[in-house]
């Protein structure tokens, strides 16, 4: 694809096919799962003998096999993948406890009331990030001090649990994330150039990304909030919600994976760097 683009388009709308490409090729996984959701919720009848959750959990399952089958992931992204896919998990448990939301039909494959294909809508999410660091060649520059990175996600982890029963810190953690990593460029390559993007807004970027899923998860009916109305738009304070947990997978990632934040950002001395 990127020779067809370099041979047929101009730079500059080549540079651009190629990224919308990379990054449709980086979000695989949650891609491929969103479109599961969608189909069977057309597509799947009530007496039929396997519930729609169990065949998501299934489908799940099945996917991240053929990706390693494949090489599509590494194994040590799947070490990410599955670290996320356990925090996400623990967060889905109490926060349907909790009564935040909730999953209206039935399944085998639920545990504490929490279908188990749930987990792996984190896992896409460290996948994509995994994914997307590789196919870009991404390095972050200049990086804050790695212990403050994990100090900040464990503060916002731990504050999507505190909140119900503490004051809410959120908006000290929004500019926590900004006085940290506001000097953090993520530098990227698409074709034969380096570009670079602030890491706040990269990070916003995605989060706007995982919002419109949200809204096609509920308008599918596999998810329900409290207080959404039917037809009604996710809030937009989930919006914030997955910017601050963004972080958590970010910092999540750089757990088993390290190398993009040590080395040296390639572009910073590269005449064509371009934002």
């Amino acid at each position: 694809m990127g020779d067809w683009a370099r041979a047929r388009l101009p730079f500059a709308l080549a540079e651009f096919v190629l990224f919308v490409l990379k990054q449709g090729w980086a979000c695989l996984f949650g891609g491929l799962l969103l479109l599961a959701i969608i189909a069977t919720k057309f597509l799947w009848q009530p007496d039929w003998p396997l519930h729609r959750y169990d065949a998501l959990f299934l489908f799940a399952i099945a996917t991240q096999a053929v990706f390693l089958w494949a090489k599509l992931e590494t194994w040590e992204e799947a070490r990410v993948i599955l670290l996320f896919h356990l925090t996400g998990t623990a967060m889905e448990w109490f926060k349907v406890h909790v009564g935040s939301w909730a999953y209206p039909e039935p399944g085998l494959f639920m545990l504490m009331g929490v279908p188990l294909f749930s987990g792996f809508m984190y896992a896409s999410v460290g996948s994509y990030i995994a994914r997307v660091i590789r196919i870009f060649d991404m390095r972050f520059a200049p990086y804050p001090a790695f212990p403050l990175t994990l100090i900040l996600g464990l503060a916002i982890y731990v504050n999507f649990f505190a909140h119900h029963f503490l004051p809410d810190i959120r908006i000290a953690l929004f500019l926590a994330t900004l006085a940290l990593y506001a000097r953090t460029r993520v530098w990227f390559s698409i074709l034969d150039r380096h570009w670079w993007m602030p890491l706040p807004l990269a990070a916003f970027l995605a989060a706007l990304a995982l919002w419109l899923a949200e809204n096609v998860g509920t308008a599918t009916g596999t998810w329900i909030y409290s207080g959404q109305l039917p037809g009604q738009i996710v809030s937009l304070a989930k919006l914030g919600s997955w910017y601050l947990l963004l972080y958590v997978a970010f910092v999540t990632v750089t757990l088993v994976t390290r190398q993009s934040l040590s080395a040296q950002a390639f572009g910073a001395t590269d005449t064509q760097a371009n934002t």
